[in-house]
């Protein structure tokens, strides 16, 4: 690697880092930086590496973990749904309430 690619390994390396700044107190969307080192020491991890974890659960717990689908059946699909449904075993419901 030439000194050249290191430096724009290095330049692009940093261009994809954040700026976080701490909050002077904790808060229901900010912490400072007293209650990340007392995680890190408790967890026996880095400030960073506290931060990713934090980051990981939130996403985990928010964005969904699927594919969105096509929205409801049409009419069709329900029809053709109901053809291959053995009569009389199962019964067939619209909504889920």
């Amino acid at each position: 690697m030439t000194a050249k690619t290191r430096t724009q390994a290095k330049a692009k390396d940093q261009s994809s880092g954040i700026l976080l700044r701490y909050r002077d107190r904790d808060t229901p969307y900010g912490v400072s930086r007293k209650t990340t080192s007392k995680l890190a020491k408790t967890l026996g991890l880095t400030e960073t590496q506290v931060i990713h974890v934090a980051l990981a659960r939130l996403a985990s717990q928010t964005l969904p973990r699927y594919e969105p689908d096509d929205g409801p059946l049409t009419e069709r699909q329900a029809r053709a749904i109901r053809k291959l449904v053995p009569q009389g075993e199962m019964t067939d419901k619209e909504t889920l309430f």
